[in-house]
C-alpha cells in the first residue's frame, strides 16, 4: 500500500525564524506529520541537488547555516551549476515534490501580490498554475494585497478551499472578507475534490486554506496595525525582493511582543495536522 507523504518548505527554516527555534520548529513539523500516520519530507537544494527528504544533519546545517540562500524557480538552474544549498520557497518546494511524486504540500502562508502602486508578484501564484500539487496554508501572508492576491487566484484557476472556514484566512487572523471557491469540512471531502481535479486532467495547483487556532490568532487591528509599521520601515530602508518578506516578518514579530511569531509556530503546527490527514484520506481512498 502506498504511503502517505508530505512536503514542507526550508526557508522558514533558514530565512523565517531564528535559531534554534527554525530547527526545533521543523523537527516538530516532521512529528506531527508522523504522529498522524504520515511521512515527513522538507525539502531543499543540497550541494546544488534537489532533495525531498533532508537528514536531521541537513536540517541543522539549514538552520544554523549562513551560506545557505533563499531560492524561487528562477534560481534553480544558478543553484544547481554553482552547487550551492539552498532553501525552498513555496514554488520551489511545490516543483520538488511534484518532481518526486508529492501531492500535498504544507507551508505556513502564500506569497502573492505585493500593496503598493509597484507591482510585485511572487512566484509562488505562477507555480500554482502550472504544478499540480495540493497545497495548505493559512492563506496568503498578511503583509500582501490580500484582494488582489485572491483576485489573480482566481484568473489563474487555481480552485482554493476552505477548512472549516467561508472565507480565506489572512495568515495571522482568521478571516479576511475574501470567499473561498468551496468549503471542506473534512480530509475526504478535500482529498475527493482533488482528486477530481486530476481526473478531469486539470493541471493547477490547489489551495486548502487552514484558518490559524481561534487561541493563537492576532487581534485584527493590532495585525494590521504592526504590518503598516513594518511596511513604512521596509520602505524607509528600500528592502526589496527576497529580502522582504523576511524583514516584515521579524518586524511584525518584534512589534507584537512575539504575539505574531506564537501565530505563526501555532498556524505551522495545525496546518501539518491536517495536511498529513489529507495526504492519509488520499492514500485510504485508493486503497
Amino acid at each position: 500500500m502506498t504511503r502517505p507523504i508530505v512536503a514542507l518548505e526550508s526557508t522558514v527554516i533558514a530565512h523565517g525564524l531564528p535559531f534554534p527555534q527554525n530547527f526545533e520548529t521543523a523537527l516538530r513539523l516532521e512529528a506531527i506529520i508522523r504522529e498522524e500516520g504520515a511521512i515527513p519530507r522538507t525539502c531543499g537544494f543540497v550541494r546544488g541537488e534537489p532533495v525531498a527528504g533532508l537528514s536531521r544533519e541537513q536540517i541543522r546545517h539549514f538552520a544554523a547555516g549562513s551560506d545557505v540562500i533563499k531560492a524561487s524557480l528562477r534560481d534553480l538552474a544558478i543553484v544547481q551549476a554553482r552547487g550551492r544549498d539552498a532553501a525552498t520557497t513555496v514554488a520551489t518546494t511545490m516543483w520538488i515534490a511534484h518532481r518526486a511524486g508529492i501531492q500535498v504540500f504544507v507551508t505556513g502562508g502564500l506569497g502573492g501580490v505585493h500593496r503598493g502602486a509597484d507591482y510585485d508578484e511572487s512566484a509562488d501564484l505562477t507555480a500554482l498554475a502550472t504544478i499540480p500539487v495540493l497545497v495548505v496554508c493559512a492563506g496568503a501572508k498578511a503583509i500582501l494585497d490580500l484582494p488582489r492576491t485572491r483576485e489573480r487566484l482566481e484568473t489563474l484557476g487555481v480552485p482554493v478551499l476552505g477548512y472549516g472556514c467561508d472565507e480565506m484566512p489572512a495568515f495571522y487572523t482568521r478571516s479576511s472578507g475574501l470567499p473561498v471557491d468551496a468549503r471542506c469540512e473534512t480530509a475526504a471531502e478535500v482529498a475527493a475534490i482533488w482528486q477530481a481535479h486530476c481526473r478531469l486532467g486539470l493541471r493547477t495547483g490547489m489551495l486548502v486554506t487552514v484558518p490559524v487556532p481561534e487561541e493563537s490568532a492576532l487581534d485584527e487591528a493590532v495585525a494590521e496595525e504592526a504590518i503598516a509599521a513594518a511596511l513604512a520601515a521596509a520602505a524607509a530602508r528600500r528592502v526589496r525582493g527576497k529580502a522582504l518578506t523576511p524583514f516584515l516578518l521579524d518586524h511584525i514579530a518584534r512589534s507584537t511582543g512575539a504575539a505574531a511569531l506564537r501565530a505563526n509556530l501555532a498556524l505551522l503546527e495545525n496546518n501539518a495536522r491536517v495536511g498529513a490527514r489529507i495526504a492519509r484520506a488520499l492514500v485510504e481512498s485508493q486503497a
